[in-house]
């Protein structure tokens, strides 16, 4: 009688922890591939996270951290799912449940994070949604670990390392290749395929007239946080001011990029509709900083300007960069119009740091990062 309890009491537990590793291994395979294929947003959260506990000079290995963290979470998923060697890769899980615990928590109660990013773009949490979740997660971590933690660690079998090596190489090259060219899913508001004018019309009539768009901003000289209106210029100053979320009085605390943000200036005004309602096809060249621009970029830019005015269609400049009342800037021997846009909204648009956004009257119909583009 005492065996048969025993027993039925490991086989309860055997299946629990079953259960356990594989929801454990789903959240870890889901988060790990929504951020995976958007490493350059990944890498601007942990950008923001850096400069919030105040260590900007890590800044630059963001990139690098960010594509090998969302790869190990992805292949820590897998090897969880497909049981390989469970025992190191639930310690490894139980710990990084503690520290992104103890980091969400901290988000939602002493530091201003209001997205802390646990699944990129594809779903957006509060930080007291994202500790709660991390919270759940914590105890299955345990329970796996408990259940395995009489095997050996290192002792892999040839199957294993051949599984281990795969993962590996499915984890970090999909980060990679999304790093040199665009997010295999486009989770933003600006896919291939939206028309942005009549997207901006549609969400804000879809917004109640009593609901009021807030932009928050960081200070980069004193860290403080600003609230500011839509129709408000200062924001747009990026030397000044890093954006930390958009609410709105219906969706507290909840970060969503929205399509209406978008808009254009130069040195006489407001320059948007201008551009959306451009006839036929207009190249948008989305540039971080124009005096920083690689060279192989810049001649690619100079070769799509030469054959675009030899077609009769229209290009564009497009940068966060302040313009110092310059209008226009020269790319293939021609004169190109130059605007300015915020850098959220290019960073939001086109995840690169230069590239190229195609509009067909008014509709995005595609996107390219400069470092993979081919001309055809």
């Amino acid at each position: 009688m005492l065996n048969q309890r025993l027993f039925s009491r490991q086989r309860l537990f055997k299946n629990l922890s079953h259960l356990c590793r594989t929801l454990l291994a789903v959240t870890f395979i889901f988060s790990g591939v929504v951020k995976t294929v958007d490493p350059w947003g990944t890498a601007l959260k942990v950008s923001e996270y850096l400069t919030i506990y105040g260590w900007d000079s890590l800044q630059e290995y963001v990139m690098p951290f960010s594509i090998w963290m969302c790869g190990a979470e992805l292949m820590m998923g897998l090897m969880l799912l497909f049981k390989v060697r469970i025992r190191m890769v639930s310690i490894f899980a139980v710990c990084s449940m503690l520290i992104f615990t103890v980091i969400t928590f901290l988000s939602a109660t002493l530091l201003p994070v209001e997205d802390c990013g646990c699944f990129g773009e594809a779903l957006k949490l509060t930080p007291w949604q994202t500790f709660l979740k991390n919270l759940a997660l914590l105890p299955l971590a345990l329970v796996v670990w408990w259940r395995y933690r009489r095997d050996r660690i290192f002792s892999f079998s040839k199957l294993e390392l051949l599984c281990a090596a795969i993962f590996f190489s499915v984890a970090m090259g999909l980060g990679t290749y999304c790093y040199y060219h665009l997010p295999l899913i486009d989770f933003m508001p600006y896919k291939v395929g939206v028309n942005i004018r009549e997207a901006i019309l549609e969400e804000q009539n879809s917004q109640d007239e009593h609901v009021e768009t807030v932009l928050v901003y960081r200070n980069l000289k004193n860290g403080r946080l600003r609230e500011f209106s839509i129709d408000d210029k200062e924001w747009h100053d990026e030397t000044k001011w890093e954006w930390v979320e958009t609410r709105t009085e219906s969706e507290q605390n909840v970060v969503r990029a929205l399509i209406s943000e978008f808009a254009v200036y130069n040195a006489y005004g407001d320059a948007t509709e201008l551009l959306l309602n451009t006839p036929g096809r207009l190249y948008l060249f989305c540039v971080a900083r124009l005096d920083e621009i690689p060279a192989a970029c810049q001649q690619k830019f100079d070769e799509l300007s030469f054959r675009a005015a030899v077609l009769n269609q229209q290009v564009a400049v497009l940068t966060p960069d302040p313009l110092y009342e310059r209008t226009s800037i020269h790319m293939g021997g021609l004169l190109v119009p130059c605007y300015n846009i915020d850098a959220s909204t290019i960073k939001t648009m086109l995840r690169a740091r230069n590239g190229v956004v195609v509009l067909d009257n008014g509709t995005i119909t595609g996107k390219y990062n400069c470092m993979t583009m081919r001309l055809k």
